[in-house]
């Protein structure tokens, strides 16, 4: 437990502000003659205000060196009540808004600003993007067995995706065919949802002359197609190799844990759905997250908005504690915003 911002003296304020400065510019351990310059103390007394900061939680020893490294603890009193944060430089600004032209469609601007953010950080720029609905464009199905087949959906978008399908007995390789010709004759344009809908309709009424339980088949998957793509979250990663500099040559079994864990796709996915809420940056600092804590990794996250005002995805960096977080932090906000501006 950390003493309140407001009991640090303001010596030791100053002292722990250049700790962490000197920390996020260097990657090693700060000692007092690091500092000596800086602030008109002597390195004993320098010691002495390090030793009380180290006893109040903020600081801790990494291994035998004399010289301390900020807690994850204290790293989140920085944030909150130490750090000033500044705009984005113009330069940075006119960068991540130049990746997100108007001329290209909402992935290009997403994977734009995701890919700006990471160069600029030097982290790995994630972003969760809206959940969209495939619009059908053609089914067509390709026969792996009597009892298997692989569908083949292309949307409006050029999109394609791939669904195994497990047949009925009996079910042919000709009724799967018309089905699917009609599917692409008749349900073009549709989501996946409405295209299930319509169908059953067809099955029902018996409008049309196709096999009906392939039809049932087809639309059975569709439902089924419709509903994944619902709760599956799409996120584009971009930037990992960023993450592998010089200083992390020193702690590669940190790095390694890391690129493990944004493996994990649909955990990140679920980490940023809970900056959603708010309307600026959730900043989560090694173990303050599950995912992260094994790799002691931080996370900057804020939403981005629709024209209707609401939240549709989440932009945000992952990266070593050891961030600068006073030029990050403003970073990934810009780009929630320029993202916002770019949807209204």
């Amino acid at each position: 437990m950390i003493t309140a911002l407001p009991e640090l003296t303001d010596r030791m304020r100053q002292i722990f502000g250049l700790v962490v400065d000197a920390y996020i510019e260097r990657g090693v351990p700060v000692g007092s003659k690091m500092l000596a310059g800086n602030v008109s103390l002597s390195p004993a007394s320098i010691r002495g205000v390090m030793q009380e900061l180290e006893e109040r939680g903020l600081l801790t020893h990494p291994h035998t060196s004399a010289g301390r490294v900020p807690t994850e603890s204290g790293l989140r009193l920085f944030v909150d009540g130490i750090m000033q944060a500044t705009l984005p430089a113009a330069a940075e600004r006119a960068q991540i808004e130049a990746r997100m032209e108007r001329h290209g469609s909402i992935e290009d601007a997403l994977t734009g600003a995701t890919a700006a953010l990471s160069g600029l950080s030097a982290c790995a720029g994630v972003v969760l993007t809206p959940k969209r609905e495939m619009r059908l464009k053609q089914l067509n199905f390709v026969p792996l067995s009597t009892t298997r087949a692989l569908a083949v959906l292309v949307g409006m978008d050029g999109a394609v995706e791939n669904r195994m399908v497990e047949l009925a007995q009996g079910t042919s390789a000709v009724a799967l065919a018309e089905v699917a010709n009609y599917v692409s004759a008749r349900l073009s344009g549709l989501t996946l949802g409405e295209a299930e809908v319509r169908l059953r309709l067809e099955i029902s009424e018996r409008r049309e002359a196709i096999d009906s339980a392939a039809a049932e088949l087809v639309a059975s998957g569709l439902a089924a197609w419709s509903k994944d793509a619902a709760q599956r979250p799409v996120l584009i990663v971009r930037g990992q190799a960023n993450l592998i500099d010089q200083a992390a040559a020193e702690d590669l079994e940190r790095v390694r844990k890391l690129l493990d864990e944004l493996e994990d796709r649909q955990e990140i996915a679920r980490l940023l759905e809970g900056a959603r809420d708010g309307d600026g940056c959730r900043i989560f600092i090694g173990s303050e997250n599950r995912m992260f804590a094994l790799s002691g990794s931080s996370v900057i996250a804020a939403p981005y908005r629709d024209s209707d005002d609401r939240v549709v995805g989440v932009v945000g960096v992952i990266g070593p504690t050891r961030l600068n977080y006073a030029r990050v932090v403003p970073m990934v906000d810009f780009t929630a915003q320029a993202l916002t501006r770019w949807m209204t």
